[in-house]
């Protein structure tokens, strides 16, 4: 699979691979959080010390209220919480003793509540000394940045943060009527009113770039293949739904007519309703969906490959009206389809896409997906629960993961643990089904589901790094339909002993995954 981007690495393996997923939130920092600074070039290291190819890493968009990277600000920006800030120490534009505060948070979590506070103020700060000083080269860097990326995106994000930060971080339907419905006399006013203020945000997504582009050279270096995530929709209060207000199904307000979710399954019988508004696919379809491959392009200068989260949303979506509190009065309505696949290509070529296709899948959507030639995904924990499966079984053309971040840990799934007691009966049929398919023991059952998914045919297995330290569920990372506690788990730099990298890499050379 070829990447949209001229000059990148080969996205798809030609041989047989492994890699890990873990966010960057959840590296070992001194400074409250994991970021994509010194954290990740370290982690780096240690990936090929362990001859694992490919990261996985979860969207990298700011994130607002509740922490999720899948509800961001922005589908284009990077999230300043991921910006290494001793980067900008060494580059004179940070104060090593104004980090003390950060250096006094937890190592094994993110208090978000105290983190974003702390690193955003100590980035503003950065910012303003950066447009007061900033040598001519840097300057000259950041200008090109602004040119190659405001009319696409950055000028509607720094305007819109802005705004945001004015109106006390409400929701942009709550904002004057002007500024919502994007009046341009409203609009020319707000820019003139907060030029200073788009214009740190503006250096700070420049920060971003940076510290990404030696991310990215250090991975390449390396031989080590990013993998991202985007979400299928976007968030209602974001720069995107606020100024391209036409992709969405939307009244003249700003409000959603219908939203986003999954019917009734086995796992719930109310469904989920997400809340996110839907696209409107006909008026995307009359302009080509530049949006979309402005979207994907994006996206590709950050990742080698990329996951795109609700892939079957291309072929078919539930659809729920508004006002409505469960998901179970909606409708399938039919996605782009073929069409959009069609147009995007000629504008971009092969689409380095990796397709989420879990879930209820129809023959349909698994059309789809194999027309465009796209991997799906297999992972082990749902497939293990079919008294027919066999390893055998999983396909060259996907992805194999022992679980995902939305799945408790492997020790934690197999011990059952948070499930009601009334549920013991079929914790019991999945434990003696899981180790008749691994041939193993309660004991290694993290190892044993590890070997079981290097086995397979797949191209490539990912693990997420808490399955390779055999940790239980104090160290998941998502729980989905719960608002609290998620997204915080972080590993510890003595979890990362040399120890667990020859273990992992003596793994990987057995399943010859190198």
């Amino acid at each position: 699979m070829a990447s949209v981007k001229s000059g990148q690495v080969e996205c798809w393996p030609e041989d047989p691979v492994a890699g890990v997923c873990v966010h960057f939130t959840s590296l070992p920092s001194p400074i409250g959080i994991g970021d994509i600074g010194d954290a990740s070039l370290r982690f780096i290291d240690q990936l090929a010390l362990m001859k694992l190819r490919v990261w996985q890493v979860l969207p990298v968009g700011p994130t607002s209220f509740g922490d999720s990277p899948y509800q961001t600000l922005s589908t284009f920006a990077g999230n300043e919480l991921l910006i290494g800030l001793e980067p900008l120490v060494r580059q004179g534009l940070i104060e090593e003793e104004a980090l003390e505060p950060l250096r006094r948070l937890p190592f094994e979590t993110v208090e978000f509540e105290s983190v974003a506070p702390l690193k955003r103020a100590l980035l503003e700060s950065a910012a303003e000394k950066f447009l007061a000083g900033g040598s001519s080269g840097s300057m000259e860097a950041y200008r090109v940045f602004c040119e190659q990326t405001g009319h696409a995106w950055l000028d509607d994000y720094a305007l819109f943060r802005a705004l945001k930060t004015f109106h006390k971080e409400k929701a942009w339907t709550d904002w004057a009527p002007g500024l919502a419905r994007r009046d341009k006399d409203a609009i020319e006013r707000a820019k003139a009113s907060l030029r200073e203020a788009m214009e740190k945000h503006r250096v700070i997504q420049f920060f971003f770039d940076q510290q990404w582009q030696a991310l990215r050279k250090h991975a390449a270096d390396n031989k080590i293949t990013l993998l991202g995530d985007i979400p299928f929709y976007i968030a209602h209060d974001s720069s995107d739904a606020w100024a391209n207000p036409e992709l969405l199904m939307m009244d003249q307000l700003g409000q959603p007519s219908q939203v986003a979710g999954v019917p009734p399954d086995y796992f719930s019988e109310d469904g989920q309703l997400w809340g996110n508004p839907v696209y409107n696919w006909k008026s995307q379809a009359q302009d080509g969906y530049q949006w979309w491959i402005r979207r994907l392009a994006r996206t590709a200068a950050l990742h080698d490959l990329v996951r795109i989260d609700h892939f079957r949303g291309f072929e078919s979506f539930w659809s729920v009206p508004r006002g409505e509190t469960t998901a179970r009065t909606g409708a399938w309505k039919p996605g782009p389809g073929t069409d959009f696949f069609t147009v995007v290509k000629k504008s971009l070529g092969a689409l380095p896409i990796v397709a989420e296709d879990l879930g209820l899948i129809t023959p349909e959507v698994t059309r789809l997906r194999q027309q465009q030639g796209f991997p799906g995904m297999k992972v082990l924990q749902f497939e293990l629960l079919d008294p027919e499966f066999d390893i055998s079984d999983i396909p060259e053309n996907c992805v194999c993961y022992s679980g995902t971040h939305d799945n408790d840990t492997t020790v934690g799934w197999f011990a059952g643990q948070g499930v009601e007691k009334q549920r013991t009966n079929e914790i019991r049929r999945l434990q003696r089904r899981a180790l008749r398919h691994t041939g193993g023991t309660a004991g290694t059952i993290h190892h044993d589901v590890i070997r079981l998914a290097l086995s397979s045919r797949a191209r490539m297995v990912m693990i997420p790094l808490q399955d390779f330290l055999g940790l239980g569920s104090e160290a998941r990372m998502n729980t989905p339909g719960t608002a609290d506690g998620n997204w915080r788990w972080r590993v510890t730099t003595n979890q990362l002993s040399s120890a667990l990298q020859n273990q992992v890499a003596t793994l990987v050379e057995e399943f010859s995954r190198v």
